[in-house]
């Protein structure tokens, strides 16, 4: 059975990097997590040092978010565990390189998913929770890329 959480965000990319850092955050002022990765082992050692050093309840969803369907899986493991998210860190995205029409049409359609789909879903579907509830914050972390054109990179600057 999961402990009752308390004061959740949700971190999708949260194996490293700038997700790792604002679970750390918030783990520090004592808020519960709810992280989501693709790699289980990074997850699991990010899970054991912010409960031990905060005291914190984490649940791990190893999920590529980069594949369709997945953000609505992410959702429905919350659902089913009665997890209220009052803080929704939209973090996960990925780039490329390379000449448009060179790079592998699957490619580019797995980071559209990753970077704008799964977000636009994860926000509509705790969104409306959170407005039910009359309190939540979503924070969608974008690179500066998305304000300014850039060389081999169509659809990441798009």
């Amino acid at each position: 059975m999961q402990p009752t959480m308390n004061n959740t965000a949700l971190v999708t990319g949260a194996s490293g990097g700038i997700g790792a850092e604002l679970a750390r955050i918030h783990a520090s002022h004592g808020g519960d997590l709810v992280l989501v990765a693709r790699n289980a082992d990074k997850l699991e050692q990010l899970k054991v040092e912010l409960e031990g050093a905060h005291g914190i309840s984490v649940l791990t969803l190893v999920q590529d978010l980069s594949v369709a369907g997945a953000a609505e899986q992410v959702f429905q493991a919350t659902q089913e565990r009665c997890i209220e998210i009052d803080l929704l860190i939209n973090n996960a995205g990925v780039g490329g390189h390379g000449r448009f029409h060179q790079r592998p049409l699957a490619s580019e359609q797995a980071m559209i998913e990753l970077n704008v789909a799964s977000l636009v879903t994860l926000t509509h579907l705790y969104l409306g929770p959170m407005t039910a509830r009359g309190r939540g914050k979503i924070l969608n972390v974008a690179s500066t890329a998305a304000f300014i054109p850039g060389p081999l990179q169509a659809v990441y600057y798009a």
